[in-house]
């Protein structure tokens, strides 16, 4: 398998195997899981904490790389819930991205960076 033709289907199915073939799926639980999705999502927050906003888009290589680790740690349990929980995570994307447009219109929210309730308010006090 190409690094360029990987699936995110390729994706989950590796992560089955490597669970599988450790006989984790006693612990990997949706409950565990999403404390593992956390535990790492504050992991690639640390690399940022005491960083300028300026310095954390002009990182080094090291950074760039132990960042991506975070990263993929976060990737590979969101892996993980989506075959435990069985849902087709491509499918799950596609759908909150389309949610998403409907929350977040183009051409309302363009340069802006409000929570879609903001919008919503707003719309409801010019009518």
């Amino acid at each position: 398998m190409s690094d360029a033709q990987v699936t995110l289907q390729d994706l989950k199915q590796k992560m089955a195997e490597f669970v599988r073939e450790r006989d984790w799926e006693q612990f990997h639980t949706p409950k565990n899981i999403s404390m593992s999705i956390a535990i790492e999502a504050a992991e690639l927050m640390e690399h940022f904490q005491w960083l300028t906003v300026e310095q954390s888009k002009t990182l080094d290589g090291d950074a760039l790389a132990d960042i991506g680790e975070e990263l993929a740690d976060i990737v590979i349990y969101s892996l993980s819930m989506a075959n435990y929980l069985q849902l087709d995570l491509a499918q799950t994307v596609l759908a909150k991205m389309e949610k998403n447009i409907r929350k977040y219109p183009a051409d309302k929210v363009q340069g802006k960076s409000h929570k879609y309730t903001y919008y919503q308010d707003k719309e409801r006090s010019e009518s």
